[in-house]
């Protein structure tokens, strides 16, 4: 091996290492922040954690019961709401690609993106909350929504993207109409992108507060009226972390550590779904 080619082997050890180094480096604050929260939040969660009510100021126990149904309600309500919608969206993107609207569509999303979610809280206050006269989980739901479209549009779009022309002319060829190709060919054929961008706008908004300050506002009680206020994970959390009493830090905590699980899980999930289904031509 010549002195050159010694060079370049070693500059490459070098880059890769680093490389490696950084991408090390940039997972040490996540691990940090779990490993604090499963230190302050493993000690409160037992079985009555998940199985009851909050307590009143001053009795000790209670649990996220309210908060836990209130989660899986909004962001059930949320993804019908935002799944169809952003899918057809997508669709358009991708088979319009060269059409003005369709630049100046992709430029909304684009910004819709960039757009801070407290906004977005106040707005949905202002359009739905303010009109209707109260607080309720559906408007939580819509403000949720509106976040999930951006991850949603573009993964759709992509993926259909990457799927050859060739295949929608085949089937359009064979007298197939249009719309058969789209739902029977198109869509099936970029159904990952479609789950992986839901999964993973799902687990963007299954922590976010702002939006619901405003909007579900929380509810001490189990309710399943989406039309009434409603209680959540990040608002219980919100909540009893700035409240002056030490018992609700302790299940602000516990709380904590069940979201930032379930937010965990999700994503690995949506990995293992993205790489199983990854779509090749």
């Amino acid at each position: 091996m010549d002195k050159l080619t010694r060079f370049r082997f070693i500059k490459d050890k070098l880059f890769k290492s680093g490389v490696v180094l950084l991408t090390l480096l940039s997972t040490v604050p996540l691990l940090l922040i779990i490993f604090y929260i499963a230190k302050q939040g493993v000690s409160s969660i037992n079985w009555e954690f998940f199985i009851n009510l909050p307590k009143p100021v001053g009795e000790k126990g209670g649990g996220i019961l309210n908060a836990l149904i209130g989660s899986i309600i909004i962001i059930i309500v949320a993804s019908i709401i935002a799944i169809p919608f952003g899918t057809m969206v997508g669709l358009y993107l991708s088979e319009y690609r060269k059409d003005k609207l369709a630049y100046w569509v992709g430029l909304c999303v684009d910004v819709l993106q960039g757009i801070p979610s407290i906004v977005l809280g106040i707005i949905i206050y202002l359009w739905v909350v303010k009109p209707t006269g109260h607080f309720s989980a559906i408007s939580g739901s819509i403000a949720l929504a509106i976040m999930m479209l951006p991850p949603i549009i573009k993964s759709t779009e992509e993926t259909l993207k990457l799927i050859p022309d060739a295949i929608k002319e085949a089937s359009l060829s064979l007298g197939v109409p249009y719309y058969k190709t789209i739902l029977r060919i198109m869509l099936p054929a970029s159904l990952s992108g479609i789950l992986t961008g839901s999964l993973l706008s799902i687990s963007r908004v299954a922590g976010e507060t702002a939006p619901l300050l405003f909007t579900a506002f929380g509810n001490p009680f189990i309710n399943s009226n989406i039309l009434k206020p409603m209680s959540s994970l990040p608002l219980l959390i919100f909540n009893y972390a700035s409240s002056p009493y030490e018992e609700w830090h302790q299940l602000a905590w516990g709380a904590s550590f069940v979201l930032i699980m379930m937010i965990l899980i999700l994503n690995i999930f949506t990995k293992i779904l993205e790489r199983k289904w990854k779509i090749q031509f």
